[in-house]
């Protein structure tokens, strides 16, 4: 093959990858040889893919080509093999040994004699060799790096392991610039050429019916003034696959890689089809000194970026004026079938002092406003007491770091409005944007308590939006303004990382969003153009405009499946469209607007349901499915011609902006009883020491911030939300759970299980008596538990399959065996001369159930859990182990917590301290690791946590734990840590109280105190789901929690588990959660006893959540709320 004809396979290899063929690019690497992917490679060994692994090799060499190749074949092979045995599947193992190890034979026979007595051993890890085997995971690992070096020396890989250094979309290029070319031999060359084929030459002879994309996107154009010049083939222009049947053709806007390297922007990856906005959406803003006009505040545009499923929690900034729309049969302020879940009782009014022009809900403290006005002033409105809890005029922090032309302007004229002020997804900041060059951004602690943070001369002329986003995990602050521009900053230092030109005038709103791993951005501008952005240089992706031509914003529904905009033109003539984002067609066209809006309109999604309009001194609503309006509602009067307006996250509760510089708040019945609800619990609220008010229900300040991080990051649904820029989006993506909402009139009741006839409980079988339980854990598998009592002996309890279980799972329906191998030994841990009682218990399970490390005082031992054989010791105190924990990608790696205070990080492999960590002044009584952030998360009985970054060891972050007031824990007292289902947050379990801790802050998210007069707290974990946290307490009470907010839900007093027999004195000393079924857990008593508890199968769950303060009991993946402990103090 020609060294060109190579370089095309290359090409093609890079076209198949942008456009995310991936099978068909492995198998073109194979078939030609030319480039062993070493990251596919790697992935497929981690995965055990073991015939894609063999046949990938294939096409670069074969087993006897030389002895790198054969070695690299045998240890693929052997680790097959092992991982048989390791299942027990004996039949499997042998045909791995006749079909794929016999070809070793004949070069080893020793070796191959040594591997097949393997079959004989019941745990091939009892050959000395391979006693130091780990799990399937570890193994899998230590083979890879030595694979990947027989790789690097093999000869036959020489100059196959780099790709050559391509731009991007190579291959488009080249054939832009054909298309370019052939275009200028053209007889009668078109401005606007509209190609849509490549299977025969470009001429410009036929007239080709489908409207030509605009010249600034077409690639044929010399004009084109980008670098790399060529906009994705397909993407627009020339290669429009289809002519669309809208007058602004949205088809195929990203249906091609984008330039960027890898992501495609292929067709349905990003939802950018559907972008192509009616221009008519664009609606510029007027000018806030006209009183007539109500100008859409930067909110408007953000309508967009908010979709929502929840309720109309979504708020409509939309100044629209819809047409008095006179429905069928009745005006426009009646309402028809209006849903229940509409909020339309005016439930607070507010007075602002100035007209409002922007405004936002906290994404957890869902009934603290945010507001901006036209005066430059923001406040921070509590409307559950209807408190102003902020209030600060506009002025620029640091005049001296300000631009010449700000210092200029404001001088000349010192008025300023505020756009835009919108949270962060998290709620611990919150932006402004000003018609001022200037974006402010400050952090919120809680309460009152409201911080500069940053400060950031972004724009010359006005700032007209203003929008959060997440890319690369990391959070930044996007702004557009007069001056045609686009930016990207960090939000945690201010600094610049983008800047997007491209538009010619000036850019009205941004929507940052998020699909298939694919970040992007849209901007509209006044003008009416459209365009998309990826966070790179390489220039808009698409140019369409909107309808309306003048100022729009664009939404995506909460679930970021279904793409809206809303516009006005110059004329007053408004739209909201929903876009087919597959075909880039409007899918239809929502009606109801009055004739000539009276400002711009702005627009809002929620519930996946609803679309939400200010419009003809009204709020108008249509069902997304519906083009007709739903209802409107006048808010009883006293609106603008357009007002602002905006749901909180959840939908309960409507800002709506009204004619005398106030506020009107509208809520729906779960909004009024929210309301009320903080109004009760004020007084509770004031009584906790954190609270600076006795009417937010603040837990700390930290509370917000972490939060936040809950949100980001778990599910990709919620990341769509969240990349959206709108706070509210987070909690939406989920509907609401329906146990809450089942029966709105029902008062809620905490559910009380004092009967043992109330919920399924098992105490397992004992052939010894126990004194008491000292750690306890379900095996991973979840067939089994396995518990250590005071004494150093393990008890493991096994359930078998049968009719009645045929899962063979733990479960309190069915008692399990006392397990013991027939040998009868014990796994019984090394004692020191101290009595095994005072020692400080501790173990840990390997990821596969295959061994326990452990300790009571003495050495560490490692258990064989098939044999109960002890196979290595290790670590003779002092100082003695006093908590275990493996590394979570490498389970010779393990963390051992020190009664010295110490961490060491050993490498049992080696029999080696890597590090030893000193941070802590008292023992180690909690370690947790977290793979997502890489880091390490400790807690002592000095009531201290620490954060270790687990590459290099160093200490990031300490804070000790706050201890409620009047509470004295021992002077010894255990503080436990456990990392959420997001790896993001962790609990922390302390006898005066339970904490959800933000890591990468450390700081406090959401706690929960027993009152004064009540028990400690003993012990407490999530359930496997994260979603609950069952505690256990020292007067043998259970309580379980809803994990979100830790709120208590549900309480099983001791009568329903503990015999009338049994002595008061009994208490749970360590629970544990099942690993798979989230409402199971287990108790480990004071007397030696081990419970196992499931709710009763006609309940299937623990209790009704309460309802929360803000209104929404989200998951934990979304957004916690921040309430006072207080109010929960009443309930035990």
């Amino acid at each position: 093959m020609s060294s060109l004809s190579r370089e095309l396979v290359f090409l093609i290899l890079q076209f198949l990858d942008e456009e995310k063929f991936k099978e068909t690019v492995h198998k073109l690497e194979q078939e030609s040889g030319f480039f062993f992917n070493m990251k596919y490679f790697e992935d497929e060994v981690h995965n055990g893919n073991w015939d894609e692994v063999e046949k990938y090799l294939s096409g670069f060499t074969k087993v006897d080509d030389n002895r790198y190749s054969m070695k690299i074949f045998f240890e693929i092979r052997k680790q097959k093999y092992l991982e048989a045995l390791d299942k027990h599947d004996r039949s499997k193992a042998v045909e791995i040994l006749v079909k794929d190890l016999k070809v070793f034979a004949t070069f080893n026979e020793e070796l191959f004699k040594e591997i097949t007595q393997l079959l004989t051993l019941e745990n091939f890890r009892e050959n000395e060799q391979l006693s130091k085997y780990g799990d399937t995971k570890s193994a899998r690992a230590i083979m890879l790096v030595e694979l990947k070096k027989l790789i690097e020396a093999n000869p036959l890989f020489r100059d196959k392991l780099q790709f050559p250094n391509l731009k991007n979309s190579r291959l488009r290029t080249l054939i832009n610039q054909s298309l370019n070319w052939q275009h200028q031999l053209c007889k009668n060359p078109r401005p606007n050429p509209d190609i849509k084929t490549l299977f025969v030459d470009h001429s410009c002879g036929q007239p080709n019916g489908a409207r030509a994309p605009s010249p600034a996107t077409n690639p044929l154009l010399g004009s084109l003034p980008k670098a790399g010049g060529f906009p994705p083939l397909g993407a627009h222009g020339p290669f429009q696959p289809t002519a669309a049947p809208v007058p602004a053709p949205l088809a195929g806007w990203m249906s091609n890689p984008s330039t960027v390297t890898h992501p495609a922007v292929s067709g349905g990856a990003i939802g950018l089809a559907a972008s192509s906005i009616p221009a008519a959406l664009k609606h510029p803003r007027t000018p806030p000194t006209n009183p007539s006009v109500d100008y859409p505040s930067g909110d408007s545009d953000h309508v967009s970026k908010r979709a929502r499923p929840m309720g109309i929690s979504e708020e409509v900034n939309l100044p629209v004026n819809v047409l008095p729309v006179t429905f069928p049969g009745h005006g426009h302020s009646q309402t028809f079938n209006a849903p229940d879940d509409l909020p339309k009782s005016v439930a607070r009014t507010l007075n602002q002092g100035s007209s409002p022009m922007s405004m936002d809900f906290h994404p957890v403290q869902q009934t603290l406003l945010l507001v901006g006005t036209n005066v430059g002033d923001i406040a921070l409105w509590e409307v559950g007491s209807r408190e102003r809890l902020v209030s600060k005029n506009f002025k620029v922090w640091d005049l001296s770091a300000c631009s010449m032309p700000l210092q200029a302007a404001l001088v000349k004229d010192p008025a300023v409005s505020v756009n835009r002020v919108i949270w962060s997804p998290d709620g611990s900041l919150f932006g402004v944007a000003y018609s001022r060059h200037i974006v402010q951004i400050y952090s919120y602690h809680g309460g009152d308590e409201v911080r500069q943070h940053q400060e950031i001369d972004a724009h010359v002329g006005g700032v007209n939006d203003l929008a959060f986003s997440h890319p690369n995990k990391q959070l930044c602050v996007i702004t557009c303004g007069d001056d045609k521009t686009i930016k990207v900053w960090d939000a945690t230092n201010g600094t610049k990382q983008y800047t997007f030109e491209g538009h010619e005038a000036p850019v009205y709103s941004v929507c940052p969003h998020y699909k298939e791993n694919i970040q992007f951005i849209f901007s509209t501008a006044v003008d009416g153009k459209i365009k998309a952005w990826l966070y790179d240089n390489m220039g808009s992706r698409v140019d369409y405009e909107a309808p309306g031509r003048w100022c729009t914003t664009m939404a995506y529904s909460a679930d970021g499946t279904r793409l809206f905009s809303c516009g006005t033109s110059k004329d007053g003539e408004s739209y909201i469209v929903e876009w087919n984002e597959s075909e880039g067609a409007v899918k239809r066209t929502y009606q109801g607007f009055r004739k000539r809006s009276l400002g711009v309109v702005q627009f809002d999604t929620t519930k996946n349901r609803y679309l939400a309009a200010g419009d003809d001194f009204s709020i108008k609503f249509w069902d997304m499915d519906i083009v007709q309006p739903l209802t409107s509602f006048d808010a009883d009067g006293g609106l603008p011609a357009s007002p602002r307006i905006r749901f909180n996250k959840d939908g309960s509760l409507l800002a709506v902006s009204t004619n005398d510089n106030g506020i009107k708040i509208l809520a729906n019945s779960d909004g009024i009883r929210l309301l009320r609800t903080l109004e009760n619990l004020s007084y509770d609220a004031s009584r906790t020491p954190e609270a600076p008010k006795p009417t937010i229900n603040p837990i700390s300040a930290a509370a917000v911030a972490t939060s936040a991080g809950l949100a980001d990051r778990s599910a990709s649904v919620v990341a769509i939300a969240g990349m959206n820029g709108d706070a509210r989006s987070l909690g939406d993506v989920k509907p609401r759970i329906t146990e809450e909402s089942s029966d709105k009139s029902k008062i809620w009741k905490l559910t009380e299980i004092s009967e043992q006839s109330q919920c399924r409980s098992l105490r397992l079988p004992e052939n010894l008596r126990v004194t008491k339980i000292s750690r306890l854990i379900f095996t991973n598998s979840g067939n089994a538990i396995l518990a250590l009592a005071s004494n150093a002996i393990h008890f493991l309890w096994k359930w078998q399959r049968s009719e009645r279980n045929s899962n063979g799972k733990a479960t309190a329906s069915i008692p399990p065996q006392l397990w013991q191998p027939s040998s009868g030994i014990l796994m019984t841990n090394d004692v020191a001369d101290t009595n095994p009682e005072e020692a400080v218990p501790c173990f840990a399970l390997s990821k596969n159930d295959s061994y326990v490390m452990s300790a009571s005082g003495g050495k560490i031992s490692l258990f064989n859990m098939m044999t109960f054989k002890t196979m290595a010791t290790f670590m003779p105190p002092p100082p003695a182990a006093t908590f275990l924990a493996f590394h979570p990608q490498d389970n010779n790696i393990i963390a051992i917590g020190m009664d010295d205070s110490t961490i060491q990080i050993y490498n049992v492999r080696v029999d080696e301290v890597k590090s030893k960590l000193r941070g802590h002044s008292k023992r180690i009584t909690g370690l947790a690791f977290s793979h997502v952030l890489n880091v390490l998360v400790s807690s002592g009985a000095d009531s201290q946590l620490c954060v270790w970054n687990t590459d290099g060891w160093e200490k990031q972050k300490t804070r000790f734990l706050q201890v409620p007031a009047g509470r004295t824990p021992a002077a010894q007292s255990d503080t436990r840590v456990q990392f959420h289902q997001d790896q993001i947050h962790f609990l922390v379990v302390h006898e005066t109280q339970l904490a959800i801790y933000e890591t990468t802050k450390l700081e406090c998210v959401k706690q929960w105190v027993p009152r004064e007069s009540s028990a400690p707290i003993t012990h407490a974990t999530f359930s496997c789901d994260s979603q609950l946290v069952y505690a256990s307490f020292l007067d043998a009470t259970i309580c379980v929690f809803t994990a979100t907010n830790l709120r208590l839900r549900c309480r099983i007093n001791p009568s329903a588990y503990l015999p009338a027999s049994v002595s008061s004195n009994v208490h749970p000393l360590v629970i544990a959660a099942h690993p798979s079924e989230p409402n199971e857990f287990a108790l480990g008593l004071s007397d030696g006893g081990v419970h196992v508890f499931e709710p009763l199968e006609s309940e299937n769950k623990w209790g009704v959540p309460p309802p929360v303060e803000n209104g929404s009991a989200s998951s934990m993946a979304t957004t916690p709320s921040v309430g006072a402990p207080g109010s929960e103090q009443a309930q035990r």
